[in-house]
């Protein structure tokens, strides 16, 4: 089973970068990408358009199933460039799951939250393999950086559970787009390559039956801090779940506060 595969390979060493895709035609060369769990897009000093609204929540129209919800603070200022979270939810969820935890402190502190539903029952890489969430996770960022400035020193992925897992292996795979990586509960990690250096924010339950903390963060936390990554770690006196404490302290080490 994929998840097996995947929570063995937390025991073994992280995988060495992988080398540059070959000249091809664009759509081949973004199946390829996507593939290899790159994401291509990246933010730009200006957005080419205009938001279509200016606060509040939205659906981005990419699915007319499962679609990707962008939410933008009243907080927020055009003239500058602003924070961007991409957040993963767990398995047999939807991108609200994530919209739920993370909304007022998107709204308190300013910051974009986008939060893509996948395109099957969990993530791609959990179920068989990079492909299909990756390409579509690129469509919706490319689509919010297009609307607006974001800042390229603070673009985090977050995600609970299944979604943890899915932020640590997208975002070391993608280390030189994601400057940050919030885990809350995560399984496992499995990235196609590992790229640069983000700074990661992890946290679990001691009390977790579903993800058992000696079988998972436990054991994540001491490969990323021996394969020199700077990795702030919390435990909790709980269960399988993100405490509104725990998602305080991770969005404010993540805005620097």
């Amino acid at each position: 089973m994929r998840r097996r595969r995947a929570i063995a390979a937390t025991a073994t060493a992280l995988l060495p970068a992988m080398g540059p895709i070959a000249t091809m035609a664009t759509g081949e060369r973004d199946a390829a990408a996507a593939a290899k769990g790159r994401l291509t897009t990246r933010p730009r000093p200006s957005p080419t358009q205009g938001p279509k609204v200016a606060h509040g929540l939205r659906p981005l129209g990419l699915d007319p199933a499962r679609d990707a919800f962008l939410h933008v603070p009243a907080s927020l200022r055009p003239e500058r460039s602003a924070p961007l979270v991409v957040a993963f939810h767990g398995a047999g969820g939807e991108g609200r799951q994530m919209l739920d935890i993370l909304t007022g402190l998107a709204e308190a502190e300013g910051f974009l939250l986008l939060a893509p539903d996948s395109r099957g029952a969990t993530w791609d890489v959990i179920l068989d393999d990079y492909g299909e969430d990756v390409a579509f996770i690129d469509k919706a960022m490319a689509r919010v950086f297009a609307e607006h400035a974001v800042d390229p020193t603070h673009l985090a992925t977050a995600g609970f559970s299944d979604g943890a897992s899915y932020a640590l292996s997208l975002g070391l795979s993608n280390g030189g787009l994601f400057t940050h990586i919030l885990a809350f509960s995560p399984g496992f990690m499995a990235p196609a390559r590992i790229e640069d250096s983000p700074r990661f924010f992890v946290s679990h339950g001691v009390h977790d039956t579903v993800l058992p903390i000696d079988r998972t963060s436990r054991r994540i936390v001491p490969r990323l801090e021996a394969a020199g990554y700077e990795v702030a770690y919390r435990e909790f006196p709980d269960g399988h779940t993100v405490p509104p404490e725990i998602a305080r302290d991770a969005l404010a080490w993540f805005l620097g506060g």
